[in-house]
């Protein structure tokens, strides 16, 4: 059986490319296709003269404009992956194109934000340019859903990522922030970007998910280790992406005429975490101390040390959570820890005895006491059944108001 030699023209360092590739390989294991693939961190460092390269076909991203027109000259087989287009005619000439529905990504965050019970929302996008014509065409999906509804589309820009500007980036993030009216819901265009916003919130004392509530796109589990409050995320159908692209250029390379195919994959679902749990509290020294335990919970903080923080006795903060949750302060905190103990269980990554100390347990007999009495169940049994598929990241845990 003949081997082909493909290149896949991704940033390895990015997660949506990651998936796409994951994807990619899922459909070179399921089917016959032998490939001997080329492939870099970051392709963009070998970009010039690409087009010559001796190969039989590439799949490439080509959201990256220079991508496009490096490619526009080769001999050889291309699949293109990139963004959805509101304009048709935006889609590259003559090249199968493999996209991810802009508009169905944001009409399934803006649709959770509803259903969490905002009623206000803003979008923090990225800065006009021609790399970032995916997040214009994310921009656009987003205002002609608001104008719909008849509702006025905020859209945030803000500067772009660079250690040279970073103080007065989150400056204007925090004064953006402070012009919405609240509570609001905000889409992020990644998560890259809800990180760098909830971290302006956090700095202004803003509450999450409270008063802004905040979702992001990709799914990246980095987003979520970096962000004291867990991140919501709509989850993109890159591997799906991946395996269509493959199978897009199969076909090429047996003959199969493809040029001007589209296919437009949907997002796969929402990761909901709790920057955007939103429930409108009716006391602000509750919504106070909620924001505190969000970021602090797994470093076992105790009660006192929440009341201090709020700014009033214990007592009184005690009977404001006994009058509004029917639950203690204490429980809150516990909760918070229990729902990220289940979330690291589930994903396997790390032993029960590093999950007890990274969520705040006083050690692993605590934790193991926290399940049995609170999931009926020991840790090693949640992991093991999370492992297998017989639950989700924290879908099995009951939903009692104690969820902070």
């Amino acid at each position: 059986m003949k081997s082909h030699r493909i290149a896949l023209l991704f940033n390895a360092n990015k997660i949506f490319d990651r998936e796409v590739i994951a994807g990619v390989a899922a459909y070179l294991s399921s089917t016959r296709a032998t490939w001997d693939l080329f492939l870099e961190e970051d392709f963009r460092l070998r970009l010039p003269g690409i087009e010559r390269w001796q190969g039989d076909g590439i799949i490439a991203d080509f959201d990256d404009p220079a991508v496009a027109e490096a490619l526009t000259r080769s001999r050889i087989p291309v699949v293109a992956v990139g963004g959805s287009y509101e304009n048709q005619a935006a889609y590259p000439d003559d090249v199968p194109y493999v996209a991810t529905d802009n508009f169905k990504l944001i009409k399934m965050a803006r649709d959770h934000l509803i259903e969490a019970g905002l009623r206000h929302f803003a979008m923090f996008s990225l800065p006009e340019a021609q790399e970032n014509r995916w997040a214009q065409e994310r921009e656009k999906a987003f205002c002609s859903l608001m104008n719909a509804d008849k509702m006025e589309p905020h859209i945030y820009r803000g500067l772009g990522t660079s250690a040279p500007s970073w103080d007065e980036a989150v400056e204007q993030q925090i004064k953006w922030l402070h012009s919405l009216p609240k509570p609001v819901g905000i889409i992020a265009v990644t998560d890259a970007r809800a990180r760098q916003l909830m971290q302006a919130c956090i700095m202004a004392g803003i509450a999450v998910p409270e008063q802004v509530a905040l979702i992001g796109i990709d799914n990246d589990p980095l987003a979520r280790m970096l962000t004291r409050i867990p991140l919501s995320s709509v989850i993109q159908g890159a591997q799906e992406m991946g395996r269509t692209a493959a199978h897009l250029l199969d076909q090429m390379l047996h003959g199969v005429r493809m040029s001007g195919t589209r296919v437009l994959v949907p997002p796969v679902g929402i990761n909901v975490l709790a920057s955007t749990q939103h429930e409108a509290p009716k006391h602000p020294h509750v919504m106070r101390a909620r924001h505190f335990i969000r970021q602090y919970a797994c470093q076992g903080i105790k009660t006192h040390q929440v009341a201090e923080y709020v700014g009033i006795s214990r007592s009184s903060l005690e009977s404001y959570f006994r009058q509004e949750l029917n639950c203690s302060v204490h429980d809150v905190i516990l909760r918070f820890k229990l729902d990220a103990a289940t979330s690291m269980l589930a994903r396997g990554e790390r032993s029960i005895a590093e999950v007890a100390l990274c969520c705040g347990f006083t050690s692993v007999q605590y934790m193991h006491a926290v399940f049995k009495r609170e999931l009926g169940c020991t840790p090693r049994t949640y992991q093991d059944r999370a492992m297998q598929g017989i639950v989700d990241d924290g879908s099995a845990l009951p939903p009692p108001e104690l969820a902070a």
